[in-house]
């Protein structure tokens, strides 16, 4: 028997080929929990519902209406929600003086606005107690450069955790945030520039960088009944927080390295 045997999941940022929401999907599955994978592309998404015989439906996290539909089409197909899981992100890089109003607002809505209104409607679905996951990410704890409004944003979602599981946990409901660091996943295309992974990867007490397997893997504890934390940041990142990342320049040089090797 699987250790999410029973238990009914949303995978929302679930669309994108190969992204941390589809790891976390497939596993969530294989340990027994009936998934409604949830993004803005109903075709990726019905495509990862059929492979895991769950359930697809469309969600922009930016639109509070479509947060409580997901949530209602869960309890509609599955009778409850027990985890909650939001995957969804934009990589935004731009030097702190040239971030724009515009861009700021877009990752403001994605990355804050629209966390709070999924919290707000998985609290309302969870009956009977239950996991909510933020995928967060290293660097709001730590320096990246030229990631400010990236990093800000998901500090902020951080905090909101920490908020519902201070609020929520007399309802049995837990809420907690994992940070990866880089990761081998579409958002950071590190296997087809191994010369950043290098770089990357000097930092990382363990040697690697992370996988997305390593972030599915510790969704799968912080849903399973044996958990008992909530409130919590998990630096899933093989101790990066230790070290720092690489600076700007210093991804430069090994940028350029490998360019001239190249030639």
């Amino acid at each position: 028997m699987g250790r999410l045997q029973g238990k009914a999941a949303i995978v929302l940022g679930a669309a994108g080929k190969d992204n941390i929401g589809q790891h976390i999907t497939r596993r969530f599955a294989a340990e027994g929990a009936k998934v409604v994978v949830a993004g803005r592309q109903i075709e990726p998404l019905q495509r990862l519902a059929d492979e895991i015989g769950g359930y697809a439906a469309v969600c922009d996290i930016t639109r509070k209406a479509d947060n409580v539909a997901l949530a209602n089409f869960t309890l509609e197909k599955l009778g409850k929600v027990d985890i909650g899981v939001n995957s969804t992100g934009w990589g935004y890089l731009s030097p702190f003086l040239d971030s724009t109003e515009e861009d700021i607002d877009r990752i403001m809505d994605l990355q804050f606005k629209g966390p709070f209104f999924f919290y707000q409607a998985m609290i309302e679905a969870m009956d009977h107690g239950g996991s909510i996951i933020q995928i967060s990410s290293a660097t709001a704890t730590i320096m990246l450069n030229n990631h400010a409004a990236y990093m800000g944003t998901k500090a902020g979602a951080d905090h909101l955790i920490r908020c519902v599981a201070n609020e929520f946990g007399a309802r049995g409901i837990r809420a907690n945030s994992i940070s990866p660091g880089a990761t081998d996943s579409p958002m950071t295309n590190l296997a087809e520039r191994p010369w950043a992974e290098k770089v990357f990867a000097e930092s990382y007490p363990l040697g690697r960088v992370g996988t997305s397997d390593d972030i599915a893997a510790a969704a799968v504890w912080l849903s399973s009944d044996e958990c008992f934390l909530t409130g919590q940041n998990l630096q899933v990142n093989g101790g990066l927080t230790l070290r720092r990342n690489p600076w700007a320049h210093e991804l430069a040089a090994a940028a350029a390295a490998a360019m001239e090797y190249a030639k």
